[in-house]
């Protein structure tokens, strides 16, 4: 393995235990990397700031697309101390970075109560089956806004 990688992975760790350490949150850390060099890290925030979005991958995408003033990750390394969650993977996906490294396993996240097994069991069933309860209105209505998005000469594209 590439030394680079290993350091930046290791940053990922030390910041997924420094944060349990101070009492920050859950034990997960990530870093973003352009270029062979760290240009932002993410902790998890959950706790801390009320928001169940507040992911160590979600905050490192969402600090390094301020860094970069850009909404995508274009030749970006992502470095997470564990395997994403669906919502982080998702992010991540969204944030369109050339790779994806972890450390944790998914199953090892489980062992310590972070179980997201139900969260990919619920997306795979059929939406009248989930638990959540979820019902469609409006589509009409709310087309009006996509007929404009299609139509649109002012938009950026993504």
């Amino acid at each position: 393995m590439s030394k680079d990688i290993s350091e930046f992975m290791l940053e990922a760790i030390r910041l997924s235990i420094s944060n349990v350490e101070e009492g920050r949150g859950g034990p997960f850390g990530a870093v973003v990397v352009k270029d062979g060099k760290i240009i932002a890290r993410g902790v998890n925030q959950v706790t801390t700031t009320n928001d169940p979005t507040a992911h160590a991958e979600v905050v490192a995408i969402r600090n390094a697309c301020t860094v970069l003033n850009t909404f995508q990750l274009d030749d970006c390394e992502i470095y997470t101390s564990c395997e994403p969650c669906p919502m982080c993977l998702g992010a991540i996906y969204w944030a369109r970075p050339a790779k994806l490294f972890y450390a944790n396993s998914k199953e090892d996240a489980t062992a310590i109560n972070f179980d997201d097994q139900f969260i990919y069991e619920e997306m795979a069933k059929p939406i009248a089956e989930r638990k959540l309860f979820t019902k469609q209105i409006l589509r009409e209505e709310a087309l009006e806004a996509f007929k404009k998005w299609s139509e649109s000469t002012i938009k950026t594209e993504y």
